[in-house]
C-alpha cells in the first residue's frame, strides 16, 4: 500500500533535531505529535500506518477527530489512557499536563475487530503502540503474519477491471 504526503517532508538525521509536532493530517497523527513532542522519529509514520490499516479492517475512519483534543479522546477510547508503565516519559512530554485524560482502562482494539483475525490484531495493535520506541518497524511489520495468512493477495493482473469514469 503506498501512500504518501511530502508536504512537510523533512531529511532526517541522527541525532534527530526538533521539529514541528503540527504535522500529518490529524486523523493519522501519532499521539507524541499531539502530546507536543518535537523530537520524533519514523515511529510517526508507522502510527499513520495503523490508522490507515484499521480503516481498512473497518470500512470506516479509525480515528476522525475534528479537533486535538477529540483526537486525544478518540485515541484513548480505543487503546486506553497512556500511563507512565505503558508510555515511559509519557508525563513530561510538552502537551501531557494541558489535557485531563479520560480514564480509560482498556485496550478496546479486541473488541472492536473481533470479526477479524489474530494476526490482524496483532499487527494493529504493534502500529498503534503508544511508546514510539515499542512501535513495530516497517521491517517487523512485513514480517507479520497477517502478511502469510489465507486469502493471500492475487498479482494485479488477476484483479477484476473497471470501466474508467470521467466526470
Amino acid at each position: 500500500l503506498p501512500a504518501a504526503d511530502f508536504g512537510l517532508a523533512r531529511k532526517f538525521s541522527k541525532p534527530e533535531r526538533p521539529m514541528t509536532p503540527r504535522v500529518v493530517t490529524l486523523w493519522y497523527r501519532a499521539p507524541e505529535l499531539l502530546f507536543g513532542e518535537e523530537t520524533y522519529t519514523t515511529a510517526v509514520d508507522m502510527w499513520s500506518v495503523g490508522c490507515i490499516f484499521g480503516e481498512l479492517l473497518q470500512n470506516k475512519p479509525l480515528l476522525p477527530g475534528s479537533r486535538e483534543r477529540e483526537q486525544v479522546d478518540l485515541i484513548c477510547a480505543l487503546l486506553g489512557t497512556p500511563t507512565e508503565r505503558i508510555w515511559p516519559s509519557f508525563s513530561r512530554l510538552p502537551h501531557a499536563a494541558m489535557y485531563r485524560l479520560p480514564e480509560v482502562r482498556f485496550d478496546d482494539v479486541a473488541a472492536r475487530f473481533s470479526t477479524r483475525t489474530e494476526a490482524a490484531r496483532k499487527l494493529l495493535k504493534a502500529l498503534l503502540t503508544y511508546h514510539p520506541p515499542s512501535r513495530i518497524s516497517v521491517r517487523s511489520a512485513l514480517r507479520a503474519d497477517f502478511f502469510r495468512e489465507s486469502p493471500r493477495a492475487c498479482a494485479p493482473v488477476l484483479l477484476p477491471t473497471y470501466p474508467e469514469v470521467r466526470n
